[in-house]
């Protein structure tokens, strides 16, 4: 595929999957055996995103940087949202956070997301959540 389709794919991905806008693109754009939150295809990684979501709900992804080669991708991305909901075992807080990450995508010969690893700051956002950290083995009222 040339590489402004699989462009178009990335952006597409990111608009309608990441900020929901049309979740249902998931099916055309991903691959039945693309890895993802317990599972495999679009119906796994359409379950990160609403987690993700209900978490925050007014969450959105902009992508700052992306570069495409071969069947390859990578964006760096700035995300933002308020926390409303529930967020692993932090409570809603009613903050919102920033934060920036890449993501790594590679493409199958049909032009689909074969695969996708991140990486973000997510101690940031448990910063900005006010999560207090506490390393292992010591004693938290002192």
């Amino acid at each position: 595929m040339p590489v402004s389709d699989l462009e178009d794919v990335v952006r597409r991905f990111v608009a309608d999957v990441w900020n929901g806008e049309r979740e249902e693109s998931a099916y055309d754009l991903v691959a039945a055996d693309c890895p993802g939150m317990g599972g495999t295809g679009p119906e796994a990684t359409l379950a990160w995103h609403r987690d993700r979501r209900k978490a925050f709900p007014d969450q959105r992804y902009e992508i700052v940087d992306l570069v495409v080669s071969g069947d390859r991708a990578a964006i760096r991305w700035r995300g933002a949202g308020t926390q409303l909901g529930q967020f692993g075992p932090v409570p809603p807080t009613g903050r919102s956070v920033t934060y920036s990450g890449a993501t790594f995508i590679r493409f199958n010969a049909e032009g689909k997301i074969a695969d996708v690893w991140s990486v973000n700051e997510l101690f940031q956002v448990c910063q900005q959540l006010g999560v207090q950290m506490v390393p292992p083995g010591t004693d938290a009222g002192t």
